[in-house]
């Protein structure tokens, strides 16, 4: 049987489960929650490269993303980053919904999945 391997594990989640060469990423959200959605996503992405770079994957080798949006008519300001952002061609499947979010000064949360 294959190995489970979680990470930054506390009572309620893990931060990250390593499982037969795939990465899952928890939600990500921003730490400066006085941004706007443009900040916020910044904040976020970067935070998937670096976790991801953690695991010895990168965006290059993503598979799914879930995006929630506290607002769903800030799609498109979290699109044209989310775009910039992923490597040509590199689209993973994806799903984005309005959501309410735990802490309301959350606009964007960002949970994915990569493969080494």
């Amino acid at each position: 049987m294959s190995k489970i391997t979680r990470h930054d594990v506390n009572p309620v989640l893990s931060g990250a489960v390593e499982y037969h060469g795939f990465v899952f990423l928890a939600g990500m959200t921003a730490d400066d929650l006085s941004q706007d959605v443009v900040g916020q996503t910044k904040q976020v992405l970067a935070k998937i490269d670096a976790a991801l770079e953690g695991h010895g994957t990168d965006k290059t080798r993503l598979l799914q993303a879930q995006i929630w949006l506290k607002d769903i008519r800030d799609r498109d300001a979290m699109n044209k980053l989310w775009t910039a952002w992923l490597p040509e061609g590199g689209a993973p499947v994806r799903a984005c919904v309005q959501a309410n979010m735990a802490d309301p000064r959350h606009l964007v949360e960002i949970m994915v999945t990569a493969c080494r």
